[in-house]
């Protein structure tokens, strides 16, 4: 799935990026840029904690807890970690709406 996860950034950051050249066009996608943005944070955050109760509801009906469902849930955190320092590195990057002109 790592690739896949490249292929979702790439997409992700080329949408931003589109949607940041084109904002003197139509001032409303500033407002899109940023909900994007929002919106695909709280989903990470949301797949994450419902990945994370589904693990627990798993083991709490098996009664054990194995290694294996601990080092997917530290893959679990691990790849919402990289999603959201994505999302935080688009964000402190994007060029400022008002240039200054010398």
């Amino acid at each position: 799935v790592s690739g896949g996860e490249d292929e979702i950034q790439q997409l992700q950051k080329a949408l931003l990026d589109y949607l940041d050249e084109n904002r003197e066009i139509d001032a409303s996608l500033v407002f899109s840029r940023k909900f994007y943005i929002a919106q695909w944070f709280r989903d990470t955050t949301m797949e994450t904690e419902k990945a994370i109760k589904s693990q627990k509801d798993e083991d709490s009906s098996e009664g054990t807890h194995h290694a294996k469902d601990v080092e997917t849930t530290g893959q679990i955190m691990h790849r919402a970690e990289s999603r959201k320092t994505f999302l935080r590195s688009i964000i402190k990057t994007a060029p400022s709406r008002f240039r200054i002109f010398k």
